[in-house]
């Protein structure tokens, strides 16, 4: 069919008095054709009609797809039940020629950002090899929009620890962070709500508000909204990770560092100049950072197996074998698992990411070889000053511990009754009990008190004079 200047060509050439076959020779065309648009007299090009097999079950269309709420496998599927000759291209062909569950896409809308004004985070997972083994990896990245300065790290998971772990690395990398930054409706961020109406996590906004930034996400189906961030994805997959081997994790987020160096210096002919010359211009707008970041951890609490190691997401790093049973507090960072008695440190291990169900020891958590585990308690404050006061009751002392395990308070009475008691009185009560395996101290005492009876207040034998 002939186009509109083609058209406009045949009109003006009739026009100025020239036959058809001369127009037709002129432009390359069938005389019949130069006829028919010539009688036509119009240039504009008349619409297609054609037969459509569905036109006769429009109603039945329009019915079913709204019973099936727009499948239209099962829209054809009952048409070829009702007797309809329809192949499902023609079904699907009718359907958007007349817009039935269908609408042209909106045109996508061009956003200008201001320096610091805006920053975009978002995730994408891919395929890496690390380790010699194809690995699912979650790609994190943050883009500033004004420069289009990227950084980008892998994760084998992404949480809200990770996510704040990274956003950290990123805000750091660039010295300072934009006013918001906008994510999707993940619940990594987001506790209710979506768009405008979105409400992040306490903990993510607390996070926001220590680096002096918001957290804000764009509607749910706009994702022009967020292309700063969302154009990269393909670039680091098929730029960064295809084709490429990684030793471990740390040495893909290494190389993926000095990548977002090398794209962040290289010039760009869409920006006319590299990302970091457009940073120059957008650092000083930057909110700078805080004076004191501590580092970002997950905490929990654990209990040294009796083995002594504590079990963090399926890896058993060890702890000091003294602290079997103990339950401790264990601080999960990006590089390293801290172990904490109370607040003092007392291991510290290269945080591992894989494989699964594998031990990291350290080897000054174990006894020293040979000797195993002491069974010998230590002594307590109160065993030392019953020894240093009296030596003569250390084998009653070591008896009494053997009886009352770890507890203490039986040693203070001890020391109390031998403070406040004649000591040799004391001596005899406790032989005595020692003879018999007697370690009821209120037993003990009233055999202390009667010998004190029968030697300080003897009674008297004969009558007293009248």
């Amino acid at each position: 069919m002939l186009d509109e200047d083609t058209r406009t060509a045949i009109l003006r050439l009739h026009a100025q008095g020239h036959g058809s076959r001369k127009i037709a020779r002129a432009l390359g065309i069938a005389r019949d054709s130069v006829r028919r648009i010539i009688s036509s007299g119009s240039p504009s090009v008349p619409p297609l009609v054609r037969a459509q097999l569905a036109e006769a079950w429009r109603e039945q269309i329009l019915e079913l797809h709204a019973r099936y709420e727009g499948h239209l496998g099962r829209v054809h599927d009952a048409l070829n039940e009702l007797g309809a000759a329809v192949s499902y291209p023609a079904l699907t062909a009718f359907c958007r020629r007349h817009g039935i569950g269908s609408a042209p896409p909106p045109p996508a809308g061009h956003y200008l950002f201001g320096p610091g004004q805006e920053m975009q985070h978002d995730t994408s997972p891919h395929q890496a090899k690390v380790a010699g083994t194809v690995t699912r990896v979650q790609t994190a990245s943050v883009v500033l929009c004004y420069s289009r300065m990227i950084f980008f790290q892998h994760y084998p998971r992404f949480t809200r620890f990770e996510c704040k772990a990274f956003l950290a690395q990123a805000i750091d990398y660039f010295r300072g962070s934009a006013g918001r930054c906008m994510v999707d409706n993940s619940s990594v961020v987001v506790a209710a709500g979506t768009g405008a109406t979105m409400t992040p996590a306490p903990e993510m906004a607390a996070f926001a508000a220590r680096y002096g930034f918001v957290f804000v996400a764009h509607e749910k189906g706009d994702a022009n909204r967020s292309a700063r961030v969302e154009a990269p994805f393909q670039r680091i997959e098929k730029g960064f990770l295809v084709g490429e081997h990684f030793a471990h994790w740390s040495d893909l987020n290494q190389r993926a560092r000095a990548t977002c160096e090398a794209w962040n210096a290289k010039y760009s002919t869409k920006l006319h100049a590299s990302r970091r010359e457009l940073f120059a211009a957008e650092q000083a707008a930057l909110k700078p950072l805080p004076l004191h970041v501590p580092e970002v951890y997950q905490l929990c609490t654990r209990i040294v197996d009796a083995e002594g190691y504590v079990s963090v997401n399926r890896v058993r790093y060890s702890a000091p074998y003294r602290l079997i049973g103990r339950a401790l507090e264990v601080r999960e960072t990006l590089d390293r698992v801290a172990i904490y008695e109370g607040p003092r440190g007392v291991a510290s291990h290269a945080r591992v990411l894989g494989p699964w169900d594998i031990r990291v020891t350290d080897p000054a958590h174990r006894p020293p070889r040979g000797q195993g585990l002491s069974r010998h308690r230590p002594e307590s404050p109160e065993q030392t000053e019953i020894l240093q006061i009296e030596p003569r009751l250390a084998s009653y002392v070591q008896a009494l511990k053997q009886h009352i395990g770890d507890r203490r308070a039986p040693l203070r009475r001890l020391l109390s009754m031998l403070r406040d008691y004649p000591r040799e009185p004391f001596l005899a009560a406790v032989a005595d009990a020692e003879r018999y395996r007697l370690f009821d101290l209120d037993r003990l005492e009233k055999m202390v008190l009667r010998q004190i009876a029968d030697d300080y207040f003897p009674q008297d034998l004969e009558p007293a004079d009248e």
